[in-house]
């Protein structure tokens, strides 16, 4: 044996065993760069129309030093000599200004500048200094039309053509836009600033008292199957006979200016009243739930065709002409392929930075199939039914716990008041999730140390640095992407938008309640659900749909309910404000994918390492940034 054999096998024996797939995962890794990128370009040509379209991101300035966040599209066609009508798209609660994107794409391909806004408290916007900010500042719009009308800045817009449309309170934004606008008319003389409005998702705000300041033509689009339509005064979305409908339709008038005969019932899809008079009219109710409309071509072919009519575009791209899926889906394809790389760039650190390699141990073997009995079969359903069981009430008692923030105030103190209520349900289960694996290995007479749970100080602060690592590999990733195209990694109601600095202090405030749910999670994933003699896939695949059962038990619950009597079974009761019961049902859209690939991220780092601590570590902070990042916050600025 050479001296050379000697030193590599000394070399060998005193470096710590190293996992078998690390160094095949560099591949992988490469291979998931670049369908990022490739998603990211594609989704680029989308939203721009293949380049006829230049989108830009603004910050505006606001009254009393606030701001709002923004998207610009603009139809390279508009210019100073050509000016082009403008739309300002703002979403609802809980969304940015990227859930509506659609809108904006396919109104800027039509020759319409779409202007998409953050809401106040949402998004990249500044906080607002009022707690009504739908009624008192609609979200915003209030200022956004001053500022498009009035400062001059994009002379390629005719400013006696601005609308603007929004769903659910985004459209209540609008319709308060649409009064706002029309008293001032009738105040000052002349016409309304807001030529037209579009309301989707959203009729409460369609009163005697709003509708007889309107100055501007209304479309109205709303869900049949509205899980909110027990807000409404027929408690049901049927939008023949709403009286909400009927006022709106009632309010229309013809080209003299005068109320057009009045209607009994509300013929669905059918104009009433002339544009050119700011006194049309017309109400879709296309068959969808609330938190799909946004993502209809049909909805979404109905607000093009709106805006077509009122600002007189007829010779444009028809309303069902629409590309905007093609970027949806582009958009996923960077979502997934980003998440996916999450476990091969952590495997390139452990292989490649000294420091962490301490952290790579033999995989412990797995449990004997025996104990996959009766035992781990009723804690598996104890767990998901304990976790169906608290989401309710823990989302009824954050709004008690966390005053301020239920009540729209500013503050520093756990300020997002739909996710104050996650969290709640997540400490609650982790801790639960600990107790169960306790139970579990008392009623099966486990001994002993935990096999994959030891770890030390120094090795948890080792896994921490990497999960640091690795996070800001994630999110930096994400910058240069919306850097170079403008466009971040989403699907619907699953987002990962750009880092935001600002929003750090609460990373580091909800993080920590967070992470007993990752870490009991990652323990029973890997030490109580993995079995000798069971393909990985397998035992993976049980994990994540255990994970995902409870909340998924709240989903069905609330649509069988829906689809059997009409009216969602967490209503909220009377509340006609949006934080009714089945507003936090329907967070867990975006919820229960997040629940369902946990497990499988827990799995692969403890592959990896041969440890629990890995995933939770890196995987919190991630999940915990793409939730603070796409909700309502009122932090004081």
């Amino acid at each position: 044996m050479t001296a050379a054999s000697d030193l590599s096998l000394l070399a060998a024996a005193d470096a710590p065993p190293a996992a078998p797939s690390i160094a095949r995962r560099h591949g992988g890794l490469a291979l998931c760069l670049l369908l990022v990128f490739v998603g990211a370009w594609i989704a680029s040509l989308v939203q721009t129309d293949g380049g006829a379209v230049q989108v830009t991101g603004l910050r505006l300035p606001m009254q009393g030093g606030q701001w709002l966040a923004a998207d610009l599209f603009r139809p390279r066609t508009a210019t100073a000599a050509n000016k082009a009508p403008l739309v300002v798209v703002v979403p609802g609660f809980q969304r940015s200004k990227e859930a509506l994107q659609n809108v904006a794409i396919e109104l800027a391909r039509r020759g319409i500048v779409a202007l998409a806004i953050d809401p106040y408290a949402q998004g990249n916007s500044s906080a607002s200094l009022s707690p009504r900010a739908a009624t008192e500042e609609g979200y915003g719009l209030f200022g956004v039309v001053d500022f498009v009308a009035k400062a001059g800045v994009l002379d390629y817009v005719d400013t006696a053509r601005i609308g603007a449309t929004g769903h659910s309170a985004g459209g209540n934004a609008v319709l308060l836009a649409a009064s706002h606008f029309g008293k001032r008319a009738r105040r000052e003389g002349g016409d309304s600033l807001l030529h037209s409005a579009f309301v989707s998702g959203y009729l409460l705000c369609f009163t005697d008292r709003n509708l007889k300041d309107v100055r501007s033509n209304v479309g109205v689009s709303y869900a049949l199957h509205d899980e909110g339509a027990f807000r409404n005064e027929n408690g049901d979305g049927d939008m023949r006979r709403a009286p909400e409908a009927l006022r709106c339709v009632n309010s229309a008038r013809g080209a003299d200016g005068a109320p057009i005969a009045p209607v009994a019932e509300v013929a669905i899809d059918q104009w009433h009243g002339d544009a050119a008079a700011r006194g049309l009219r017309i109400v879709h109710n296309e068959p969808l739930l609330h938190p799909l409309q946004p993502y209809s071509s049909a909805a979404t072919a109905n607000q093009i065709a709106f805006f077509q009519r009122v600002f007189g575009l007829d010779g444009t791209k028809p309303p069902h002409d629409q590309i905007w899926w093609w970027k949806e889906w582009a958009t996923l394809l960077c979502l997934v392929a980003a998440f996916l790389g999450v476990v091969p760039f952590a495997g390139f650190l452990l292989a490649n930075v000294r420091a962490f390699r301490p952290l790579v141990h033999d995989l412990p073997p797995p449990a004997p199939a025996s104990a996959r009995g009766v035992v781990f079969w009723l804690l598996l359903v104890a767990g998901a039914a304990i976790a169906a069981a608290t989401y309710i009430p823990m989302t009824d008692l954050s709004q008690r716990w966390f005053v301020a923030a239920q009540n729209r105030e500013a503050t520093w103190f756990f300020p997002q008041r739909m996710n104050n209520g996650v969290m709640l349900w997540a400490l609650c289960n982790g801790l639960v999730g600990f107790l169960l694996f306790w139970l579990g290995r008392r009623l099966t007479g486990a001994r002993g140390p935990v096999v994959g749970a030891q770890t030390t100080p120094g090795l948890l602060l080792r896994a921490a640095a990497l999960s640091a690592c690795v996070f800001t590999g994630f999110f930096g990733l994400l910058a240069v992407v919306h850097w170079l195209f403008h466009v971040d990694f989403r699907f619907t109601f699953v987002a990962a938008r750009p880092f935001d600095a600002n929003l750090l202090p609460l990373l580091a405030m909800y993080a920590p309640a967070f992470l007993p749910f990752f870490v009991s999670n990652s323990l029973r994933a890997n030490c109580a659900m993995r079995f000798a003699g069971e393909p990985e896939w397998r035992g993976a695949l049980r994990a994540m749909a255990a994970n995902a059962l409870g909340l998924l038990l709240i989903l069905v619950a609330q649509y069988a309910h829906f689809a059997l009597h009409g009216r969602v079974y967490w209503a909220g009761g009377a509340d006609k404000d949006a934080t009714g019961g089945w507003l936090y049902v329907n967070l867990l859209f975006a919820v229960v994918p997040i629940m369902f690939v946990l497990p499988w991220f827990h799995r692969r780092c403890y592959a990896l390492t041969g440890r629990i601590h890995l995933g939770p570590l890196v995987m919190c902070p991630i999940f915990i940034m793409m939730l603070v990042a796409n909700t309502v916050c009122y932090l004081p600025f």
